[in-house]
C-alpha cells in the first residue's frame, strides 16, 4: 500500500501528536510538537485542525488560561481508528521503501 507523504503524512502526525495528551492540547502546542519533525507554519495547522474537527476526528472545548479561553483539541474514536490505520499504512509504506533504499526483504 502507498503512503501519500503528504496531506495524509501531517494529519496523522497532528492526530498523533493530539492522542499523546490524554486531556487534549492546544493549537500553539500541537505547531511546536509538529514542528520538531516537520517544517510547518500556523498558517498550514490551523486549517488542518479545523478541517479534522469538521470530519470527527479532532473535539473541541474551551479552557481559561491567563485570562483568555484557550481552545483544546482531543481525538475522538474516529480520530483513533484513522490514526491506527495511517500507523500501519506508514509500516507498510517504510517497510517498502527500507526495500528498496536498503535492500532489505519486504
Amino acid at each position: 500500500m502507498a503512503f501519500n507523504t503528504g496531506a495524509a503524512l501531517l494529519d496523522s502526525v497532528v492526530l498523533a501528536v493530539v492522542a499523546g495528551e490524554a486531556e487534549g492540547t492546544y493549537g500553539y502546542k500541537i505547531t511546536q510538537d509538529v514542528r520538531q519533525i516537520m517544517d510547518v507554519s500556523e498558517s498550514t495547522l490551523y486549517p488542518v485542525l479545523r478541517r479534522l474537527q469538521k470530519d470527527g476526528y479532532l473535539e473541541t472545548y474551551d479552557r481559561e488560561y491567563a485570562g483568555r479561553n484557550r481552545r483544546y483539541y482531543r481525538i475522538t474514536s474516529n480520530g483513533m481508528i484513522l490514526l491506527d490505520e495511517s500507523r500501519r499504512g506508514w509500516l507498510e509504506y517504510r517497510r517498502c521503501i527500507d526495500g528498496i533504499l536498503l535492500g532489505e526483504e519486504r
